[in-house]
């Protein structure tokens, strides 16, 4: 595609340098935004995965390049056959431990950390491209991956205000207050499809709790909708889910 950039494909101490150079710079910065989001992987972790997934890759084209060169003949005597694909495979598969670590439920019964693994992925695959001195991909993967963890978070966050559908934790004093809270739900014009609760624990003096899925009728924001049912003496705490 664009010669110039021969001389930094090939397998020389420059290349070495600026592939994993690229790859420190580009994975913490996808990781700069989990990290001031206060995720656990943030800007470090992105960076460690994108130069160990570019760490990989070079470590097959070194293989590939002394199989052929150096190793030539011994490999030609004892008959070694080898992909050098199965590295960046076992990356691939390899990162599903370490982005299973990050995602968890919450009390509350919500998902955390799909958007912080999707990213570590992501992130593993920029230093695979990276570490085979795919730079032309390299800059369009960066760009998009940044611009969906910077830019479309915002989109997505209007989105889900703005949505009909909604699921709604809310933790109070007794189970005598279900009625209460249920009526005043209604009575901001919202349909309840599904209730999940939680009778909570007197040993543990952790009060019961209950997650609604709702679906709004009318235009009406969330943030009305939680005021609202907020203003109840007894309810102690509440939270989109």
């Amino acid at each position: 595609m664009f010669h110039g950039l021969d001389p930094l494909r090939e397998l020389n101490p420059l290349s070495i340098l600026v592939r994993l150079t690229i790859a420190m710079a580009f994975g913490g910065l996808i990781g700069l935004e989990r990290e001031r989001k206060g995720r656990p992987a943030g800007f470090r972790t992105y960076m460690l995965v994108c130069i160990g997934a570019a760490l990989t890759m070079l470590l097959s084209q070194y293989e590939y390049d002394m199989l052929t060169t150096a190793w030539a003949g011994i490999s030609g005597e004892v008959g070694i056959r080898t992909d050098v694909s199965r590295f960046g495979a076992q990356v691939i598969n390899g990162i599903g431990f370490l982005g299973a670590g990050t995602i968890i439920v919450t009390g509350r019964q919500q998902v955390k950390g799909l958007t912080t693994a999707a990213g570590l992925w992501a992130s593993a695959c920029t230093g695979l491209a990276i570490g085979a001195g795919f730079y032309e991909c390299v800059v369009l993967a960066f760009l998009l991956i940044f611009v969906v963890m910077r830019v479309l978070s915002h989109i997505e966050t209007y989105i889900v205000e703005s949505a009909r559908n909604m699921n709604l934790y809310v933790e109070f004093e007794s189970l005598d207050n279900m009625g209460e809270i249920i009526g005043r739900i209604k009575s901001q014009g919202v349909h309840i499809y599904d209730v999940d609760i939680d009778r909570g624990k007197r040993d543990h003096a952790q009060s019961p709790s209950a997650v609604f899925s709702l679906r709004l009728d009318r235009r009406q924001t969330h943030m009305q909708l939680i005021a609202s049912i907020a203003e109840l003496e007894y309810v102690q705490a509440i939270d989109e889910i």
